[in-house]
């Protein structure tokens, strides 16, 4: 997939990111994973001031867990330490032995995996109480992970009679059915009226560098299954974790 001269938001590096972040047998890499997340924010800035809005708030959840391995990386008694081998003996069960850098990153940041093993024996996670976790944070970002992924699958997907529906329809139809079941009114009515400026189709194929509705389904069809995967397994990290209702 090549890139697209001139545009701020490369749907290539989108799914060279999403690619990158499958780990082992069940895990997630954070690098990619984030990294993924910042040309996401790029695609919803792309569609305009409204929906640049939301993308905002994505924002401020990445930053909140880089700063949270950086602040790993500075402490000394963030690092995992003689711990790391019950971590390194899952990793090992799950096929990391085949890994020649699995034994190079150990930091508490380094996965989705490695994030929830250490954020729980830190007791930094609280499952009554709000508070800034590494894996609060991921949750929302995995809830908003949904949406976009249902969007584009929406928008990738070709009638067998009749017309496609508009980017604001499938916009807000994706929404209603996840990211709105944990918002409040207020933020509801915001994102109400960001699907209503939405740009109409043609505007995504240029996004996205293409000329037909045929190689649009292409493209986001390879993006939308990516995206599955990195979705997948975090559900399951989490979900083993009960950590899916975290107030």
């Amino acid at each position: 997939m090549e890139g697209c001269p001139g545009q701020t938001f490369q749907v290539s590096l989108l799914l060279s990111h999403l690619l990158a972040g499958p780990a082992y047998a069940s895990d997630v890499l954070m690098q990619p994973y984030l990294s993924s997340w910042d040309e996401l924010v790029r695609f919803m800035e792309a569609l305009g001031p409204m929906v640049g809005l939301i993308s905002k708030e994505i924002e401020s959840k990445t930053s909140i867990i880089r700063q949270l391995a950086l602040l790993s990386k500075e402490s000394p008694e963030a690092e995992l330490g003689p711990d790391i081998h019950s971590i390194n003996s899952v990793r090992t069960e799950t096929g990391a032995e085949n890994n020649p850098e699995a034994s190079q990153h150990t930091g508490a940041y380094h996965s989705v995996r490695s994030m929830i093993w250490v954020e729980l024996n830190r007791g930094l996670v609280d499952f009554n109480h709000q508070t800034d976790s590494g894996c609060r944070t991921l949750l929302r970002l995995h809830r908003a992970l949904l949406w976009l992924k249902l969007f584009l699958q929406k928008l990738a997907e070709t009638p067998a009679a009749g017309r496609l529906r508009s980017p604001s329809e499938l916009c807000r139809e994706a929404y209603q059915s996840t990211l709105a079941n944990h918002h409040t009114w207020f933020v509801r009515r915001a994102a109400e009226l960001a699907f209503i400026a939405m740009p109409e189709r043609g505007f995504f194929f240029k996004l996205v560098c293409v000329q037909s509705q045929e190689e649009l389904n292409v493209v986001l069809n390879r993006v939308v299954q990516a995206i599955g995967e990195i979705y997948d397994r975090t559900q399951k990290a989490l979900e083993e974790n009960n950590m899916l209702d975290l107030p």
